[in-house]
Parts: C-alpha cells; sequence; structure tokens
C-alpha cells in the first residue's frame, strides 16, 4: 500500500492535539486552518473535528468530496451517509492506525469491485445494479453476464454465452441463457423502466 496521506483540520487546539500524535501515526499527517476543494486533492484522508460541521459550506464540500473522511467528536455521534468513520475522544494512537487504514483498505475493495455500466453502478460485493438511489439485486450469473456484455463491444452469441459463463455446463443450454436474460431484463424494466438496457440483434445480445 502506497503512503497514506491524510489532512487534519478543525479547530486550533484540535490540530495541536493530533500533532502531538504524528510522530506515532502509520499515516503522513498534514494540518490545514483553510478547506476548499483544491487542498482535498492532494489527501487520500480528511480527519476533522465535529464543530466543521456547524460550517454550512464545510459540510457541503465534504459531501461532494469521495475522500474517506473519518469524523472526530468528544460524544457519540449519528453516522451520516457521506462518512466512512466516526471516532470518539479520547483514542489509543494504535486504535487511529488501524482506523485509517482499514477505511482505505475498505475503499480500494470497494472501488475495484464497483463497476460503471452505461448510467448504471455494478456494485459486485453488494450484488447490485444501481441508478438513483434505486437498486435490484442480481445473482452471481447476471453479473457474468453483465460483466461479459460490457468487455465485448461487439453483440455475443448465445453459443459464447454459454462457453464464457457456464462453462458448458451439461445442465446448461441455449434455453438458460434466453431464461436468465429475460429474467434479468424484466428485473430492470421493474425497477428502472428501462426496456434497452440489454439489445439483441441477430448476431446476438450487447449492451
Amino acid at each position: 500500500m502506497h503512503t497514506i496521506n491524510a489532512l487534519s483540520f478543525g479547530s486550533k487546539n484540535f490540530n495541536i492535539s493530533l500533532e502531538e500524535l504524528k510522530a506515532h501515526l502509520d499515516f503522513k499527517l498534514s494540518f490545514t486552518d483553510k478547506i476548499n476543494e483544491e487542498i482535498l486533492k492532494d489527501y487520500d484522508v480528511l480527519i476533522f473535528h465535529k464543530d466543521c460541521l456547524s460550517l454550512e459550506y464545510l459540510e457541503t464540500l465534504l459531501k461532494k468530496s469521495e475522500k474517506i473522511k473519518i469524523l472526530v467528536s468528544n460524544n457519540s455521534e449519528k453516522k451520516k451517509d457521506y462518512l466512512n468513520h466516526i471516532i470518539s475522544l479520547p483514542i489509543k494512537i494504535s486504535e487511529l492506525n488501524r482506523v485509517v487504514e482499514n477505511s482505505v483498505i475498505r475503499k480500494n475493495f470497494s472501488k475495484n469491485s464497483s463497476i460503471l455500466i452505461k448510467e448504471y453502478k455494478l456494485d459486485k460485493n453488494e450484488k447490485k445494479l444501481i441508478k438513483d438511489e434505486k437498486h435490484i439485486l442480481l445473482t452471481e450469473k447476471e453479473i457474468q453476464l453483465l460483466e461479459l456484455f460490457l468487455n465485448n463491444k461487439k453483440p455475443i452469441n448465445k453459443d459464447k454465452i454459454l462457453e464464457e459463463v457456464w462453462k458448458y455446463s451439461p445442465s446448461a443450454d441455449t434455453h438458460t441463457v434466453e431464461t436468465h436474460i429475460y429474467r434479468l431484463r424484466k428485473k430492470i424494466k421493474s425497477k428502472f423502466l428501462d426496456e434497452n438496457f440489454i439489445l439483441n440483434n441477430k448476431n446476438g445480445y450487447l449492451l
């Protein structure tokens, strides 16, 4: 894993408290009292005190940012959707190191498991196809079908789909392919009202 760059911001006392721990951290920690989108782009992790959330412009900026966001609080806080983790003070140095490292690992894992298909997101981890806060659950075979279509720009015939997805399983035939695609199309149409997600012509199926 590359060196994790974290940025701390909040009150002066908050930054001073974290600076005292700096020599014992497993990640590189920088400090600032001025926040804007340009500054945030150089960091993997943002560590900030809950008082920052009283500033409307800052909370808006954090919601938009795709960086890992760790809120530090002196008491229990309800986790907001855009936050990756909440740390309650006081905290051990080992725990802070663990939270930061694990947050980066989880994000990288999630990123590698997330695929854009048209205006949808395929989350292989959660086995979901997502669009505009709506989602459908997918089977493993449906995920394999979508990945196959995505990785081929030309139409794929039923025999090729059988070879790639079902590995010539004795229990599978071209009707198996048709049935799975029919069910997947039906799920997508029902949830997203999209009748053109999976297309087909005389040469096979495509996205």
